[in-house]
């Protein structure tokens, strides 16, 4: 069952605002995810198993070495887990 009321909303409205800011599709990725672990730990979302995995993914897509730089296909494996992620998070 889906989280609801104002803290549930405005999650997920902080998360689709984070994943169509200007910038960077990496700095938006961890803006949002920041955001939705800051959800999950005050209760306003539930997680998914859905959410989990895509989560995971996300992680890898946006992890770097040391001085590494993420760009061309981090960035559009963040765009893209980011759309499945927003799409989830009506079941969350």
């Amino acid at each position: 069952m889906a989280s609801t009321g104002p803290a549930a909303d405005a999650a997920r409205a902080a998360f689709r605002e984070h994943m169509e800011a200007r910038g960077h599709a990496v700095d938006n990725a961890r803006a949002a995810v920041a955001g939705l672990d800051a959800a999950f730990d005050a209760g306003a979302l539930g997680r998914t198993p859905a959410l989990d995995l895509m989560l995971g993914d996300l992680a890898q897509a946006l992890s770097a070495n040391d001085g590494e730089r993420l760009g061309g296909k981090s960035a559009e494996a963040a765009r893209f887990i980011l759309r499945a992620i927003s799409r989830e998070l009506e079941r969350a």
